[in-house]
């Protein structure tokens, strides 16, 4: 018996198996560290439950995965934890002369796609000036189903996110539900004519709450948070092209804690009789 064997109380054979145990160890968390940063590059920020979880799902081939307080201390010591912050910019103008819909969302029952859809306007800085984002999300699987991007406040931006996601419609046959605040651009003629022209029931906010209209916060805060987009863009054209793939990755590869850690996009096709492929941005962390 060798002499560490000795001095610890136990035989050769179980101190080789402790030291295997502790290369092994230290292998699997300098490759989680490795994956990790690999999928800071899409997800800068995702939390920590949410790289547990996927770490899981496609790190079995390679190691056992980490447990989670040993990721939680893994990630921690390699610098890699994502610290909370919260920012607000009031981007609504609710003082106008058109008609506010009162809110319908407080009994509905969400079972699939395309029940809710929930819709709202975010800021984005560039060095010069404000630009703004409308998003239309749909309130069962997080997706985000229409986006637009202007440098103004006009009802035009969100309308043509509006339009994006009429074109992207799974199941036409539901009972669709808009949701909003009561912001003078989903008010507008324009936007209420283009929900009633498509046989959308018209919901909003009964008065500047953003608890109310909390899933559309909650995406906003995804997009500015997780991608790191406190930094200004350099002008438009940038914002736009960073933004356009931002919401593929958000799409494709955040899973949700409220979808049962499906992405936007698994959750959204998950009563599609004739699914279409998923964009597998993944291949390229994992392969």
């Amino acid at each position: 018996m060798s002499l560490e064997a000795q001095l610890f109380g136990i035989s050769r054979q179980g101190l080789y198996k402790r030291k295997k145990a502790a290369l092994v160890a230290r292998a699997t968390e300098s490759d989680t560290i490795k994956i990790v940063r690999k999928i800071r590059k899409y997800l800068p920020r995702l939390g920590g439950k949410k790289l547990h979880y996927v770490l899981h799902k496609y790190f079995n081939a390679v190691h056992s995965p980490l447990g989670r307080d040993r990721l939680f201390k893994t990630l921690r010591e390699a610098q890699l934890l994502v610290p909370r912050r919260k920012r607000y910019f009031i981007t609504t103008n609710s003082k106008h002369q058109f008609y506010k819909h009162p809110n319908r969302t407080f009994d509905l029952e969400l079972t699939m796609p395309e029940q809710l859809w929930v819709s709202d306007i975010t800021y984005i800085k560039t060095d010069d000036k404000h630009l703004y984002l409308s998003l239309v999300t749909d309130a069962y699987s997080r997706k985000i189903v229409g986006y637009h991007l202007a440098d103004h406040l006009k009802a035009t931006g969100p309308v043509e996110a509006l339009k994006m996601a009429l074109r992207s419609r799974m199941y036409p046959g539901n009972q669709l539900t808009h949701h909003s605040d009561r912001g003078i651009q989903y008010c507008s003629e324009q936007y209420v004519g283009l929900l009633h022209q498509n046989g959308i029931m018209v919901s909003m906010t009964t008065c500047y709450d953003p608890y109310e209209n909390a899933k559309a916060e909650r995406v906003n805060g995804i997009l500015k948070n997780e991608f790191e987009w406190d930094a200004p863009f350099p002008d438009f054209k940038y914002a736009n092209r960073e933004i356009t793939k931002a919401i593929r990755i958000y799409n494709n590869m955040r899973p949700h804690l409220s979808n049962h850690y499906l992405t936007p996009e698994e959750a959204h096709q998950k009563f599609n009789p004739n699914p279409i492929k998923l964009d597998n941005l993944w291949h390229s962390i994992y392969q």
